[in-house]
């Protein structure tokens, strides 16, 4: 027992005071004399006496932790029967105790290494009680922080599993589905969106199926919500300012437009390790304007239905609606065809409005503090590229969005199937022309048409700088090619000359987004286009 006691002491000096720094002890050496007769060590003092050649010498001295061997005994805490009476301990000054002369009839060698009459002093007595008691106090603390941190994971899990019930007699009905609520959308009246706790239950219930697009902020995901299909852009959680964002100008009052992409919730979603920032909207399989050209060309027909839907949504957006439910006019700042989608009809929605900024006429003044050069690079207007932008006025965005427009149409305008004999082509999306009745495969022109490309494919590089860009636009003024054979066509004709008037290098004298509304709806009345 006495041994299991000693062990206990040692280990608990470990613990408490293997961090804790030196102590300071009682020195008799002759090398301590001119401290004071103390020393300092990161071990143990000691104490001893004993009797030789029938005098007694008395020792007070330091101990270094390396001498402490071996654990339990240490060699030099070690007394010798009948002639050497040792103590260690391990506090300030605790060898100032007096010891025994030893004799052959005196305690062991361990007894007299725990006190000098062989029973428990103070400092044991603490060493042994307070030892275990602080250890066990330490892992009930780590096992009660453990538990409520897995208490609180499970509890949001649970909350992200479980419908908010609240909902059910209002907006969310059981057997309401994703059309229901859009129909919501559109009929409430404000155009905001819906309310924040019926967009937090949607977010909570959608089931993800697959990604479908990865960007700067994070992820696309296609997910599925009572049976429909809905975007979820999922932000990182470095990118909560642009989610914030993005989420605000989406809930602008009156901003829902059907070429404008259709926002239906946000939510910030905690899994009880990380927070995923999810911004839902309507899903449309065909992806971005860059993608469906990409794969596919497209017909007179085609190019009149993208562009007109496009500069309808953009005049949407631009347009300020006065009135007590008003809409603000909003510039985008980073058009291009890969922040506009297609939709099943092979229209247009204008998407990714987390750089916009708006207008509010009262004050004369954008909500946000605007950075000049902000957008993809190879759509910067003139204006931006040299930094001669009036930041102060807000038409100078919308002029640099209409820049942008130009170089979209130049995009599709490449990709018109003008003419020739036809060909089957069953995967061909957004022609309407004759079915055959067996088939029912759908036939495209094969005439002429371009490969896809982007923008000044020929002048800059593949990742351009805004240095390279500036040469080109600014300084060079050139701008993307515009072919001499669209003369011989009506409609390729009327966009050579739109986009002409969207590149000019005076913001200014830059056509609208109205006016360009207005001139392709005339063209495709002359074209007999249903859009």
């Amino acid at each position: 027992m006495d041994n299991v006691q000693l062990l206990l002491a040692i280990v608990f000096h470990a613990v408490l005071c293997g961090t804790c720094g030196a102590i300071w002890c009682n020195c008799t050496t002759a090398q301590c004399k001119k401290s004071g007769l103390q020393c300092e060590t990161d071990g143990a003092c000691m104490v001893s006496i004993s009797f030789i050649d029938g005098q007694e010498q008395r020792i007070r001295t330091c101990i270094t932790r390396d001498n402490l061997v071996p654990l339990g005994q240490p060699f030099y805490c070690r007394s010798a029967e009948g002639l050497l009476n040792i103590h260690c301990c391990y506090t300030d000054y605790c060898n100032s105790i007096d010891l025994k002369v030893p004799s052959a009839t005196s305690r062991s060698a361990l007894g007299e290494g725990l006190g000098a009459e062989g029973t428990w002093g103070p400092v044991e007595l603490v060493a042994v009680i307070a030892g275990p008691v602080f250890l066990l106090c330490l892992l009930l603390m780590v096992a009660m922080f453990l538990f409520q941190y897995h208490q609180r994971a499970y509890s949001h899990r649970q909350r992200l599993e479980v419908e908010d019930p609240s909902c059910d007699h209002l907006y969310l009905t059981k057997d309401k589905t994703l059309q229901d609520l859009i129909y919501d959308l559109s009929t409430s009246g404000s155009g905001s969106g819906l309310p924040l706790f019926v967009q937090r239950t949607v977010a909570r219930t959608i089931v993800l199926q697959e990604i479908i697009g990865k960007g700067r902020f994070g992820e696309v995901w296609r997910g599925r919500w009572r049976g429909g299909d809905v975007a979820v852009k999922i932000f990182s959680s470095r990118e909560e300012r642009s989610w914030f964002r993005e989420a605000e100008i989406y809930q602008t009052i009156m901003l829902r437009h059907e070429n404008i992409l259709g926002f239906i919730a946000a939510d910030n979603k905690d899994n009880g390790t990380w927070t995923q920032l999810w911004l839902v909207s309507d899903y449309h399989e065909h992806g971005s304007m860059f993608d469906y050209l990409n794969r596919y060309p497209v017909t007179i027909e085609g190019m009149i239905k993208l562009a007109l839907s496009a500069a309808s949504g953009l005049a949407h957006l631009h347009m300020e609606i006065l009135g007590t439910q008003g809409k603000p006019g909003i510039a985008h700042r980073d058009l291009k065809s890969k922040n506009i989608l297609v939709k099943k009809n092979c229209t247009c929605a204008i998407a990714d409005l987390g750089l916009a900024v708006r207008h509010e006429s009262a004050s004369d003044t954008i909500d946000i503090a605007p950075n000049q050069r902000v957008g993809t690079k190879r759509y910067m207007a003139p204006e931006v590229l040299d930094e001669s932008i009036n930041m102060r006025h807000f038409d100078s965005f919308k002029c640099a969005d209409i820049y942008a427009l130009g170089l979209v149409y130049w995009e599709i305008a490449r990709r018109c199937n003008s003419g020739g004999q036809t060909v089957s082509s069953p995967s061909y999306p957004c022609f309407s022309g004759p079915e055959h009745a067996a088939d029912r495969a759908q036939t495209v022109p094969a005439g002429i048409h371009e490969d896809y490309q982007l923008p000044y494919y020929d002048l800059v590089p593949s990742d351009p700088s805004i240095e390279d860009m500036r040469k080109v636009v600014c300084d060079q003024k050139l701008r993307p090619n515009v072919p001499n054979w669209w003369q011989s066509y009506e409609a390729l004709r009327v966009m050579g000359k739109i986009m002409r008037e969207c590149w000019y290098a005076n913001g200014a004298a830059r056509l609208t987004a109205l006016r360009i509304k207005k001139t392709l709806s005339q063209l495709s009345v002359q074209e007999d286009i249903k859009v």
